[in-house]
């Protein structure tokens, strides 16, 4: 009964859901595209019995891809197809499998909306032969598609939070049997495990792997790049990044660099909204101020307007060039912890050994966020205490290197995830 009035509803949203996504379209075109694969109206170019990677957003996408990696090593003849539910997500996934997407080794279109006709004839089109879905995004339809098929479901680097735990236990008759059709949960931290067992499912489909955004592998070039716009802007500057930013951030962040100019002049602050749609919304933010602002995109687009010396403000209003900001800063604002969005992953900073401070909301990554606290690897201020924490940082270069050192040295010494999931899924394809 739980399920059937779920399908209503949702039915009953479908109007709704189009009408929003048709006016966030305005500011990002992709919304308005592609709906035909959003109710499973697509042709299927892969090949049957391969792997579903469910990723949803930017996020779970750039966490997947060597997880991916992994599998393409592992199973070399098998279609792996990646969904998405936003744009820019999908965007992600052109960009990191171009050359797969081209050859057709991977194939990717939007996860359809989660009702059971939708369902049933997305997963019969793909014939997976097994699903993962990526963290926590959990949708009853999908895993009884894949049920009815036969074809395993694990979520794979799953966290819950214990306000996500609550709310599952509140709708239990909705969320039990959708957990009950889980083949096996890969979770990150023993207590994402004990929350999901808790819920019901059976401590032998509760497998802890570590999460595997901490095997990063940053590529060497998007080092260089970073080193080369430092050097545009003066070798010597102190940069600060403020890395995926959400509305009510990006204000307080400035706020704060006013108050810094005042005993540092020549420092350098780089916004890199979360998503595209706020570019703009940011940039007239800046300028309200009367900051000098460069955006990276006109500096692709006009010659004589390069970032440099006298650039207060540089806006990140591209897509795909996180590692490569993140490797021009000095100490790395982690977006989505100065309001309540549970925070944004801090280790690719940490991957590059930058000094990294996040806001109070970290319950999307709690038990990395204590790990790197616990090892003095980041700092965690609240809004009134930012600027201390900021001046603090940016006085004592040897505070930021061992901040830096620390939070590399927690990076390494917890990779090996992706090993332990690629083999977990060559069991229950084998099973």
């Amino acid at each position: 009964m739980a399920r059937f009035f779920y399908n209503l509803v949702f039915t009953l949203a479908i109007p709704f859901i189009l009408i929003r996504m048709w006016f966030r379209g305005g500011a990002n075109p992709g919304y308005r595209q592609r709906w035909a694969e959003r109710f499973a109206f697509f042709k299927f170019t892969g090949k049957p019995n391969g792997i579903l990677v469910h990723s949803v957003s930017v996020g779970e996408t750039l966490a997947a891809e060597p997880l991916v990696r992994g599998l393409q090593a592992d199973n070399p003849d098998l279609t792996i197809t990646i969904t998405t539910t936003t744009p820019t997500g999908s965007d992600q996934v052109k960009r990191l499998y171009k050359q797969d997407l081209a050859s057709g080794r991977i194939v990717h279109v939007y996860l359809p909306y989660d009702l059971p006709w939708l369902m049933n004839r997305f997963i019969k089109k793909i014939q997976p032969s097994i699903c993962l879905i990526m963290e926590t995004e959990l949708w009853p339809n999908i895993i009884r598609s894949c049920n009815k098929q036969l074809a395993p479901v694990v979520l794979a680097n799953a966290r819950l939070s214990e306000k996500s735990a609550k709310g599952y236990a509140k709708f239990s008759k909705l969320t039990q049997p959708m957990l009950h059709g889980l083949t096996l949960i890969a979770a990150q931290h023993r207590t994402d495990a004990e929350r999901f067992i808790k819920l019901g499912v059976a401590e032998n489909r509760v497998d802890v792997t570590g999460s595997i955004k901490f095997d990063i592998c940053v590529p060497e070039f998007a080092k260089q790049k970073g080193v080369e716009l430092k050097q545009q802007w003066g070798t010597t500057r102190r940069v600060l990044i403020l890395a995926s930013s959400h509305e009510g951030e990006d204000g307080l962040i400035l706020d704060s660099y006013q108050e810094l100019l005042t005993d540092f002049p020549d420092l350098l602050l780089t916004i890199v909204p979360r998503h595209p749609e706020r570019f703009d919304e940011v940039a007239a933010l800046v300028l309200d101020r009367e900051l000098n602002l460069v955006r990276r995109s006109e500096s692709f687009q006009l010659d004589s307007l390069q970032a440099s010396s006298s650039t207060q403000v540089y806006l990140a209003d591209t897509m795909g060039e996180m590692l490569l900001m993140l490797a021009s800063a000095d100490i790395a604002i982690i977006g989505g912890s100065f309001i309540e969005h549970g925070g944004h992953n801090p280790l690719e900073a940490c991957a590059l050994a930058k000094a990294v401070v996040m806001g109070p909301s970290d319950y999307n990554f709690s038990a990395i966020s204590q790990q790197l606290i616990n090892q003095g690897a980041m700092q965690q201020p609240s809004k009134e205490k930012l600027t201390i924490c900021l001046r603090q940082l940016l006085e004592r270069p040897d505070l930021r290197s061992q901040m830096g050192i620390s939070g590399q040295q927690v990076v390494e010494q917890n990779q090996g995830a992706v090993a332990r999931l690629v083999k977990l899924v060559a069991e229950q394809i084998e099973s």
